[in-house]
């Protein structure tokens, strides 16, 4: 067990401000510098929600791109891992959302060949299988269930490892608001009897 004293972590968030303040300004190697030690978590939450790696690394890299351009607007309410999160999270909803609508496009013109040959299949791959527990996958198949609000709550909140006032810092809400989705997600949850000591 590696113990980091007081100065270095003292020392370790002045240098992430640092990069921040830098990043804010235009300055790109120290935004990749300040992401860089949250890759693995960030491809980690990405798989959670996409179940294939392919598709988790795309999603990884688009968050950051997306959040370099938005850089400007983080106003540190929340840990910068958050508002990551919380940004990979909502670029998942639209790819979401481009799939279902190129579904339809095909579904009503009647094109067997059409784009949704390409998506039809939403399955877990044999490698992303490998990856996750049979749980796990029982719960993300639950979550698939809630509606989006409180998706993203116990997504922000389990699957991220923030707080009640940082999810509501990341997403603009108020805290009681952040307690009322999470108490009716886990509800929820509980009522498809998926719940257990994971998700408590």
């Amino acid at each position: 067990m590696i113990c980091v004293s007081p100065a270095e972590m003292q020392a370790e968030h002045l240098d992430s401000q640092h990069l921040l303040a830098r990043a804010r300004a235009g300055d790109a190697e120290s935004f990749w510098a300040l992401c860089e030690p949250l890759q693995a978590r960030l491809a980690r939450q990405a798989l959670a929600l996409c179940r294939d790696e392919s598709q988790a690394q795309d999603l990884a890299q688009e968050t950051l791109i997306a959040a370099w351009k938005s850089i400007a607007r983080y106003n540190g309410r929340c840990q910068f891992s958050t508002w990551l999160c919380s940004i990979l999270f909502h670029k998942h909803r639209s790819a979401l959302r481009r799939s279902r609508w190129l579904k339809l496009i095909s579904n009503l013109t009647g094109g067997a060949d059409g784009p949704s040959e390409q998506i039809r299949d939403e399955a877990p791959t044999p490698d992303c299988a490998l990856q996750i527990s049979e749980r796990s996958h029982q719960i993300l198949l639950a979550l698939e269930r809630l509606p989006t609000k409180q998706r993203e709550v116990i997504f922000l909140r389990f699957y991220a490892d923030e707080s009640l006032q940082g999810i509501a810092a990341a997403t603009n809400q108020s805290t009681g608001t952040i307690k009322s989705r999470l108490f009716h997600a886990l509800e929820n949850l509980r009522q498809m009897r998926i719940l257990n000591e994971e998700l408590r």
